[in-house]
């Protein structure tokens, strides 16, 4: 008998953050859940802290509904889950959906998770490997280890590209003090 390869953990989502080419927009959107323990809700998702988690508490798929109030780009979502400490309620399939709102939702990836230690990293793009442009994404856990009935995340962070405008690439390239009388024609001052 052959035992499954476990899920290998990603780099820490900070990591990417320092690189510049992503910022985190948790912030900016609105969370809610299917279900949750009392003290154990999108607050401790949301925290920063690995030694807390959201917990389920009633019949699956337990969702997490995160929706921003303008159409917004993302690129990545991570997730932290720890079989070690949460054993069966540990997710082991998940599917993450996009869409504009409730009625419209379309699976994008479905993730089959063999005892996860760390930050999985879900890749958010379209066919032609661009970033996903939508209102609300929905996380469900389809099912734990264990045939566990109730789920832990510890965190969970999305991430859209960094891009520069044009402005600020000219003013890196010319400098600003040559680019004041531009910009004061640009924005017809």
């Amino acid at each position: 008998m052959t035992t499954p390869n476990k899920t290998p953990p990603g780099a820490d989502p900070k990591q990417l953050e320092r690189t510049g080419t992503v910022r985190e927009i948790g912030s900016q959107a609105v969370w809610s859940l299917s279900s949750c323990k009392p003290g154990f809700g999108v607050d401790q998702l949301r925290d920063d802290n690995l030694e807390t988690y959201w917990q389920s508490d009633g019949s699956q798929p337990h969702l997490v509904n995160i929706q921003f109030r303008r159409k917004t780009t993302v690129k990545t979502l991570c997730i932290y889950a720890d079989y070690k400490s949460d054993e069966s309620y540990t997710p082991s399939k998940i599917s993450v959906r996009v869409g504009n709102n409730f009625h419209n939702l379309q699976e994008i990836r479905q993730l089959e998770l063999v005892e996860p230690s760390g930050w999985i990293h879900v890749p958010l793009t379209d066919t032609h490997k661009k970033p996903i442009r939508t209102f609300m994404i929905q996380i469900a856990v389809l099912a734990n280890h264990q045939n566990g009935r109730d789920t832990h995340m510890r965190q969970i962070k999305v991430y859209t590209p960094v891009e520069e405008s044009s402005i600020e690439m000219t003013i890196c390239m010319v400098g600003p003090l040559q680019m004041l009388p531009w910009l004061f024609t640009e924005l017809h001052l």
